[in-house]
């Protein structure tokens, strides 16, 4: 599911088409075009099952299809929602990712204030890159009975696409947001009812049997099957996960399984102390700004953490498992939050991002994940930015936009990176390695 640009409605029809396709009681496989953590969350809250992120230049386009195909071997259908315009992104694009996967295109077009002009945005899609094929063509706000008739006629008197359906302007669907984006799923910021309106609502003006017909076909067969479980005994890592650490790409909770982890989810904000017989700690990304007074005052996890980190016990922590790591965070009401105090800096909330992108690292030095020179994949996204880090404290990533990161301390390692180990999946060898030590 492409989009002209942002805000187009790709979100809402995705997650129609996955709520209507579930109610004909087909098994949905979800995916996201691109480094998003918040989509997928409200794709399993759709589907009920793991959205998987496709990213071409995080994971490397091997992961990219053995994750694609691996997943879709029990589902009858998969639908993958872009990211930003159709052809934004370069190689991480919905259009290259569809060109290289040799999937259907459909594309969402937000024809509000339009007409004719329709017809000539179709048409500069269709033919703005050789492979990208669109099949089909979903409008959005639709006004009229009126309205819909003057863009159908347009777009079929100069366009390949079929018009599969549209959504109606006055359809009630929204999903609240906030500094990050959009609610995660976690929070089920959707109802079961307004699921259910919504997929009624596509099911009465979008031609699912012949997007159906339209879609491309794959056989599980001739593709890659999971890997064989390990039969060594696991190491145990603890993953802190709940409202406010719920940032992680399901792929590597499967690649650190895969080579022998046992994960043991637990919660900082609601536990008081560790899961037993652990051997690390992963601690991801996520709100951790929202519920900053209530982290704070679990101080039996607090001092669990700290005492597992000066006991020298392996730790990484991305992001909003960072900044729990810190002194303390400030949040957007000035008020400082005390938390593990590991790293001697505060993480300040802004108002305005503090930086966006994707990031490649190269070690400068052996870490959790390997040796020096190990070389890493992964996003940045955040409004929290740290004061400069004491010079005691080493710099074990140099970053490909000239800085340096991934702070050292003891044997923790922590940064604002989300890292991908689609790329370098050895690095999840290396972690579980370290751990053991």
């Amino acid at each position: 599911m492409s989009g002209t640009a942002s805000g187009s409605g790709k979100t809402t029809v995705t997650l129609g088409l996955m709520a209507a396709f579930k109610q004909r009681g087909l098994r949905v496989q979800p995916y996201k075009c691109g480094p998003d953590f918040i989509d997928p969350g409200l794709h399993e809250l759709v589907t009920g099952v793991k959205s998987r992120n496709l990213d071409l230049w995080m994971t490397g386009e091997e992961h990219t299809r053995k994750c694609f195909h691996t997943n879709l071997i029990n589902a009858d259908l998969g639908i993958i929602e872009g990211v930003m315009g159709m052809f934004d992104g370069g190689i991480s694009s919905s259009g290259e990712l569809s060109k290289r996967l040799a999937i259907t295109n459909i594309l969402v077009l937000d024809v509000r204030s339009m007409a004719d002009s329709a017809a000539a945005i179709v048409k500069g899609f269709e033919t703005y890159s050789e492979g990208a094929d669109i099949k089909g063509v979903i409008l959005n706000n639709i006004a009229s009975e009126r309205h819909l008739q003057l863009v159908t006629d347009a777009i079929q008197a100069n366009c390949k696409a079929e018009i599969l359906g549209f959504l109606p302007r006055n359809l009630d669907f929204s999903i609240p947001s906030r500094h990050l984006g959009l609610l995660t799923g976690d929070e089920a910021p959707i109802s079961a009812e307004k699921i259910a309106l919504l997929a009624e609502t596509i099911a009465a003006h979008i031609d699912l049997d012949r997007l159906l017909e339209l879609c491309s076909t794959f056989s599980a067969d001739k593709h890659d099957t999971p890997p064989t479980p390990k039969t060594t005994a696991p190491c145990r890592i603890a993953v802190a996960r709940d409202r406010a650490f719920c940032f992680y790409y399901e792929d590597n909770f499967d690649i650190l399984r895969d080579r022998g982890a046992e994960l043991v989810f637990f919660s900082p904000l609601n536990d008081k102390k560790l899961p037993e017989n652990i051997h690390g700690i992963y601690l991801g990304g996520g709100y951790p700004e929202l519920y900053a007074k209530q982290l704070s005052t679990n101080t039996e996890m607090l001092h669990a953490i700290r005492s597992w980190i000066e006991n020298d016990r392996a730790v990484y922590a991305e992001c909003g498992g960072f900044m729990y790591l810190t002194q303390g965070i400030v949040d957007h009401d000035s008020q400082q939050h005390q938390l593990v105090g590991a790293f001697p800096v505060v993480a300040a909330m802004q108002t305005k991002r503090a930086s966006l992108g994707y990031r490649e690292v190269t070690t400068n030095a052996r870490s959790c994940f390997g040796p020096a020179k190990t070389v890493l994949r992964g996003h940045e996204f955040h409004y929290s930015n740290i004061a400069e880090m004491d010079s005691s404290i080493p710099r074990i990533y140099q970053v490909n936009n000239g800085t340096l990161e991934g702070y050292n301390y003891r044997r923790v390692l922590g940064g604002y990176l989300h890292l991908h180990f689609g790329y370098s999946p050895e690095v999840a060898t290396a972690f579980i390695n370290y751990c053991r030590e």
